[in-house]
């Protein structure tokens, strides 16, 4: 080899490591950009440490160039008002359940939850990522000023109770905790009476007798609140799995690069099912821990979730006539439902 070329591959070499050695500060040099996001839960709960390693998780993948600053439920803006802040550019991201908006249009209560319809989280994923839900729901936010990346859920809800429910007939007369909408109206039909309180007070009202049941969360959730304290009859019927979302403010998703975009998306989609399967370690432990105390989950026999699922497409059915986005959502996801076998 001759001496130019030696010294011209030396000093490319140099160069090369030069170069390489400078990239990570070049990152750093840039100006980081920072979004703040909120979640629709507390700081004691599971799901969001699961948020809070969501965000995490981002920066560490864009090497510091997108942080994301996570808040609890409620620490910028109230858990209802969450769209409007993304809209306004308050926030630049909520993660919180589409249900919460469905003042704004019922459609926002039938894609966020089909109350009585999915049984397991992949059914309600599948719809979303491979059968059109999630451009329908970015369709809907964009009215909004919003970009939903993705979803995630966390898992099939128990309803609690202070005596036993195996079947519809068991809910007549039964007062019953739980949140306007879908859900509602169907408990509402199966004999139950409604009673609209706020999550923090349900303990007290179990305790007082003011309900017999509560409509909250998954049973680890639900334990975590203390209620089969005074409430020993857990009833799980796949009557709710409400969705939640991971939404941006439109102008500030526009203006990131087309690979912080990417950083983004992957970060999200791997949520998606870390967040399910984390609460679902929890309750799997809970039903065991309760079993030892002798309080067990009451499950309900195909008959009689195929009942009230038929129950529950005619409350769908008047849903879906309270606007175009509703009456969109209903007929995608309930020939869905009827691939999977789940309604005739």
């Amino acid at each position: 080899m001759s001496v130019e070329r030696r010294k011209f591959l030396t000093g490319a070499a140099a160069a090369a490591g030069a170069a390489s050695l400078g990239f990570p500060a070049i990152v750093k040099s840039q100006q980081a950009i920072k979004w703040k996001a909120q979640s629709m839960w507390s700081s004691a709960e599971i799901t969001y440490k699961a948020f809070e390693d969501l965000c995490a998780r981002i920066g560490k993948a864009s090497h510091g160039r997108l942080e994301i600053q996570p808040f609890a439920a409620g620490a910028v803006v109230g858990v209802f008002e969450t769209l409007d802040a993304v809209q306004a550019g308050a926030l630049q991201v909520q993660s919180t359940a589409p249900v919460y908006f469905t003042g704004k249009d019922a459609g926002f209560a039938v894609i966020g939850d089909l109350a009585f319809g999915y049984q397991h989280p992949w059914q309600a994923e599948a719809w979303y990522y491979h059968k059109g839900g999630l451009e329908m729901l970015r369709e809907a936010y964009a009215r909004f000023n919003a970009y939903c990346v993705g979803m995630s859920w966390w898992g099939l809800e128990s309803i609690v109770s202070k005596k036993p429910i195996r079947s519809m007939a068991d809910f007549k007369g039964v007062k019953v905790r739980s949140p306007q909408g879908i859900n509602a109206e169907i408990l509402t039909k199966m004999g139950g009476s409604i009673v609209v309180i706020p999550g923090g007070e349900v303990y007290s009202a179990l305790d007082k007798g003011v309900v017999d049941a509560a409509d909250w969360a998954t049973m680890s959730m639900n334990q975590r609140m203390g209620f089969h304290e005074v409430a020993k009859f857990p009833v799980m019927f796949t009557h709710s799995m409400p969705a939640q979302d991971f939404t941006v403010n439109m102008a500030a998703w526009r203006s990131l690069p087309d690979d912080l975009k990417q950083i983004v998306s992957s970060c999200v989609r791997e949520w998606t099912w870390d967040q399910i399967q984390r609460v679902a370690v929890e309750d799997v432990k809970v039903i065991a821990e309760l079993k030892q105390k002798g309080i067990n989950q009451i499950t309900w026999s195909p008959e009689e979730l195929r009942k009230v699922r038929d129950l529950a497409h005619n409350t769908w059915t008047d849903w879906s006539k309270k606007s175009a986005f509703a009456k969109k959502a209903f007929d995608s996801q309930t020939a869905w439902l009827r691939d999977l076998g789940l309604i005739a």
